[in-house]
């Protein structure tokens, strides 16, 4: 069997400028952190002087200013409050919809799911100033608890989606059916039976919607107006110059700000891993 030596030489030449273009890819997102990661360790005068340089001094003293300015520990006990509450009630009621309207076949279901649709479909910053006066009229402005039922409903409707469709291409109706034929009720059911093999999606949900309330800031900038109250992203809008910005004092808080969010990830990687096998049927 011959080989044609030319087809294997396109072949070579293009998988080197497939690997240098991924290469290229990843030095477009790896220098901007690298970036942000030295400058936290140097002066201002350094920063300007070797922007991409390896600090001359590795001094913690602009993150010792910057969990004091920006005030760490309360904004980030805000911050935990505000994602694991709404994670929580998303998580809950989009499980707990999406499976009802995944096995009720019935026309209103339908209706019902493309609302939650409609929900995905309108941006969110349309109905804001029907929503503060929702909000200020419940009494529930500059609370906590206010800000965690808005991530909730905006969190809602995409969450739906995803669960709706594990359910209904993943879930054997079989297994639920023979839940019920040894006695169990549809609570029962849901939650011994179907809630365990969605744990693949509802590691999906929880890290989908952990980033976009972590890193919401619309939410808690008017709807949170007393310090106290702030989350981290408010912190480090509050110390950004209105004339110029001391870019070693700002990085630092930037970094603070993610660091938990990397963590997380480091955090639930495993248990995603585990997820992904959880839900497979045993013959």
């Amino acid at each position: 069997m011959k080989i044609d030596r030319r087809t294997g030489s396109r072949r070579s030449w293009a998988s080197r400028l497939a690997e240098a273009a991924m290469w290229l890819a990843a030095a477009a997102f790896i220098i901007p952190v690298y970036y942000l990661f030295v400058t936290t360790f140097k002066s201002p005068a350094e920063a300007l002087r070797r922007p991409l340089g390896l600090p001359s001094d590795w001094s913690w003293h602009n993150y010792a200013v910057a969990l004091d300015t920006m005030q760490f520990g309360r904004a980030l006990a805000n911050n935990v409050t505000i994602s694991a509450g709404a994670v929580a009630g998303i998580v809950l009621f989009a499980a707990m919809a999406s499976y009802s309207l995944a096995r009720r076949r019935r026309r209103y279901t339908r209706f019902v799911f493309v609302l939650f649709l409609a929900g995905m479909m309108v941006p969110y910053q349309m109905g804001i100033l029907a929503l503060f006066r929702l909000v200020s009229e419940l009494g529930l402005m500059n609370t906590l608890t206010g800000v965690i039922l808005i991530e909730i409903a905006y969190g809602l409707p995409f969450s739906i989606f995803l669960l709706k469709g594990f359910i209904e291409s993943t879930v054997p109706l079989e297994l639920e059916e023979a839940a019920k034929i040894d006695g169990c009720t549809v609570y029962r059911t849901f939650r011994s039976v179907t809630l365990p093999l969605l744990t693949p999606v509802l590691a999906t949900v929880t890290i989908l919607n952990v980033l976009g309330t972590w890193n919401d800031f619309i939410t808690p900038l008017l709807f949170l107006q007393s310090r106290d109250k702030g989350v981290l992203l408010l912190e480090v809008f509050r110390n950004i110059g209105q004339f110029s910005v001391d870019w070693t004092s700002l990085f630092p808080m930037l970094f603070l700000s993610i660091a938990p969010l990397l963590l997380f990830y480091l955090f639930l990687q495993r248990y995603i891993i585990a997820g992904m096998t959880s839900g497979s049927l045993k013959g």
